[in-house]
């Protein structure tokens, strides 16, 4: 599934149509290497918003006591809700060997609780291909209905870096996409792929053979 999206209502909710993002999600990657230090996995942690995760454990019923605790049943029963992917899904995480797109498996080891009032998932991505030298990674969804925003980023031994948007380009860019829509075209079921433009790139340098 797209992440967000399945929720029944929730752009209802989230405010008028056209106002994108509705989900907000920090991240944080950790980057796994071999015996020869390269990379070879990604652990993506993602926390959502506030306003979201109560919408999703009230909708599967979880904590119903609102103490903002889960019993071990209960934490049970959240493992894996965003974890069933659609074939082709990306996950909303992009990786580069430079400028060379990687391929990345799909999720394991995924993992998920409640804290502080939040839902805090995690799973691995294993990378196609080892990198040795430069890594790059971005996390987003084209659509722009999840924001994602990365927070911290491990990599034993390599040096790490977060750069930034433009984000007065990307508004532009945005603008000028929405502009093209027709009329009679519902704006959120044909909200036009800017997420690239709104993303972060996490540059990791490693050594390695």
């Amino acid at each position: 599934m797209r992440l967000g999206l399945a929720m029944a209502g929730m752009v209802a909710l989230a405010g008028p149509a056209g106002a994108h993002p509705h989900v907000f999600m920090e991240t944080a990657l950790e980057v796994l290497r071999d015996a020869e230090g390269r990379a070879v996995s990604l652990r993506v942690t993602w926390t959502y918003d506030p306003f979201f995760s109560l919408v999703l454990i009230t909708e599967r019923g979880l904590d119903p006591d609102g103490d903002g605790r889960l019993t071990e049943a209960e934490t049970a029963a959240l493992q894996g809700f965003d974890m069933n992917w659609e074939p082709g899904f990306p996950g909303d995480t992009y990786a580069f060997a430079g400028d060379v797109p990687l391929g990345l498996s799909g999720p394991r080891e995924g993992r998920a609780r409640y804290e502080g009032g939040q839902i805090i998932s995690s799973h691995i991505r294993d990378l196609d291909v080892p990198v040795a030298g430069l890594l790059v990674v971005k996390n987003y969804d084209p659509t722009y209905y999840t924001e994602y925003t990365i927070r911290e980023v491990l990599a034993e031994g390599c040096t790490t870096e977060i750069v930034a948007p433009d984000l007065t380009e990307a508004e532009r860019a945005m603008q000028a996409a929405l502009a093209e829509i027709p009329a009679d075209v519902d704006i959120e079921m044909g909200f036009p792929e800017v997420g690239a433009v709104f993303a972060q790139e996490v540059r990791v340098t490693c050594g390695g053979a």
